[in-house]
């Protein structure tokens, strides 16, 4: 096992309003945002977990929620140069910050950028604004171009626009319709989501009627021809860029590196290459609780070598261009064998493909990828023979 690369992700956990299809970690805001108390409790946070991680610059930070950009340009920027006081930076770092366009007044990119952002994630979802009713979003397709423009002017060209697709009773033209609206905004990264109805959501309850299977695989084959002809390229399931533009953040989870989290309900992932061993954190879920907790009382787990193979894979196969053999074994720290023997089933199937010492899911694997993590779920995958 070698160092990885590391990340900071921060949660911030309030929204105007919970949407009927997110299963985050987020609350509806009924009373005053605590922000300068919410902020003190993330540098006690972040301070806590790297007391024993030493000189290990971050690469990327994420500022996700919730909605972030309630909080304001002031309180970001504290954040992130407490990381930088606290860790350093790598000399090309990468801060993203996630924003509603209905929480964004005029000018506050620019304040954002002054703080240290460097690139945004607006969640656009869709321009359709009866799908935006009935998704739940508080902002309109105008306030999300009005957005877009003011991303421009402050400098901040560098933005993602997250898409939905697969909407109640959308259709492929709709859906093209969605991302003409995109594009012509000149983000230089694009999300696009398949819209799931997740246990415990509003949709869940009542769910919607969502597209057939083939007008679906049909959205997604005309959405990907106008996207490479637009200059973006596919780089991982759900993620297309402007070359250079590729998410450094989300790339550090797809490639296995480390990452603090902090933040109510934040997850982390550090290894500890001299010791031989990874482990999971997770902080307290619920504001008041994290609000309230012993800084540092956070859960650590250590990590199995069946649950590295299985999570390893889990991001790894996302990519388009798989990994090759010298990743598995420097993010491990466990022999290729391993993994080749849990593999062989899957590369039997067609799912996936091996080539000199590369790995990657096939055209049929990429469409079926929770094929590939069922087959490797430590409880259902046979035991190796010895």
């Amino acid at each position: 096992m070698k160092t990885p690369p590391l990340a900071l992700y921060a949660h911030f956990p309030w929204c105007v309003q919970k949407c009927p299809y997110c299963d985050f970690n987020s609350y509806t805001l009924r009373d005053e945002l605590p922000e300068q108390r919410y902020v003190e409790t993330l540098l006690r946070d972040l301070d806590a977990q790297t007391a024993d991680l030493g000189a290990r610059p971050l690469t990327s930070i994420f500022l996700g929620g919730g909605t972030p950009s309630l909080f304001a340009p002031a309180a970001i920027g504290r954040v992130i140069e407490h990381a930088r006081m606290r860790l350093g930076f790598a000399g090309d770092i990468e801060v993203t910050l996630e924003a509603n366009p209905g929480t964004i007044e005029r000018g506050r990119f620019a304040e954002y950028r002054a703080a240290g952002v460097t690139r945004v994630s607006l969640g656009a979802q869709s321009f359709d604004e009866r799908q935006l009713k009935l998704l739940g979003r508080i902002h309109s397709a105008d306030e999300t171009r009005r957005a877009a423009e003011e991303l421009h002017a402050a400098g901040l060209a560098n933005f993602n626009l997250d898409l939905m697709y697969a909407l109640p009773g959308q259709t492929s033209e709709e859906a093209q319709a969605d991302l003409r609206a995109a594009l012509a905004l000149d983000p230089a990264h694009l999300s696009q989501y398949h819209l799931t109805i997740e246990p415990g959501t509003q949709f869940a309850a009542a769910p919607p009627v969502q597209p057939a299977d083939e007008v679906v695989e049909d959205m997604l084959q005309s959405c990907l021809h106008s996207l490479e002809e637009a200059g973006f390229e596919q780089y991982e399931v759900s993620g297309y860029s402007r070359a250079g533009a590729r998410c450094v953040h989300n790339l550090n989870y797809w490639t296995f590196g480390d990452y603090i989290g902090i933040g109510a309900g934040a997850h982390g992932k550090l290894s500890f290459p001299d010791e031989g061993f990874a482990v999971r954190t997770q902080q307290t879920r619920e504001p008041r609780r994290y609000l309230a907790a012993v800084p540092g009382a956070l859960a650590r787990q250590p990590i199995s070598s069946d649950d590295l193979t299985f999570e390893f894979a889990m991001n790894g196969f996302r990519l388009i261009q798989g990994f090759d053999d010298e990743m598995f074994e420097s993010r491990t720290g466990l022999p290729i064998e391993v993994f080749e023997r849990a593999l062989a089933p899957l590369v039997a199937r067609g799912l996936v493909e091996r080539s000199a010492n590369h790995w990657r899911a096939t055209a049929k694997g990429f469409r079926f990828l929770n094929d590939i993590l069922v087959e490797l779920l430590p409880a259902t995958r046979a035991t190796p023979p010895a």
